[in-house]
């Protein structure tokens, strides 16, 4: 068995200690917020804090995470309060939102060690990739994340819509097809 912390919360992995991170995350912990985007360490979608750093959850095997500390974009803020994530809906730098978890694990790991960065600081910080082409908003995002997190700004946007964690667990009514009472 692995273990390690996720989300501030200890957890043992029964599985192959050669499983990437990813698919433990994803399958065993269902911490789907972590996406499969390539598999190759392209494209940034399985971003995730290891000890601080973001790293490629697809290139890291469970045997490497081996008693350490890994924060999901769940576990990055429970109310969606983070700078980053405030920051990215009010300068509006989501479009389909697949590679949102990624660059938000990402930035706010760059906005951790330098709350001040300039765009050429969150190019090389945020390699990851966006079909939707949301980069000049997305730096606009990382660099009001920083002044927010440098108290220099407060957001006052609402967090991001969604559904609610409560409302996620209630039970849905059956549908009713039609022909059938």
């Amino acid at each position: 068995m692995t273990s390690m912390t996720v989300n501030d919360r200890p957890v043992r992995f029964d599985m192959d200690p050669q499983t990437p991170l990813l698919w433990a995350l994803r399958d065993a912990a269902n911490l789907t917020g972590t996406k499969y985007g390539c598999g190759e360490g392209d494209c940034g979608a399985c971003m995730v804090l290891v000890d601080g750093e973001a790293l490629r959850s697809c290139l890291i095997t469970l045997a490497e995470a081996e008693g350490r500390f890994v924060t999901t974009i769940e576990g990055l803020s429970d109310d969606r309060s983070h700078p980053v994530q405030q920051a990215m809906v009010a300068e509006q730098a989501i479009q389909c939102g697949y590679c949102t978890p990624g660059i938000v694990i990402a930035a706010s790991a760059l906005i951790a060690r330098n709350p001040d960065p300039s765009e050429s600081d969150i190019k090389e910080a945020v390699p990851n990739l966006c079909r939707c082409g949301v980069y000049p908003r997305l730096v606009r995002a990382i660099q009001r994340a920083g002044r927010v997190a440098r108290r220099r700004e407060r957001i006052s946007a609402a967090p991001a819509p969604g559904i609610d964690p409560a409302d996620a667990a209630r039970a849905v009514p059956a549908l009713r097809v039609d022909g059938e009472d």
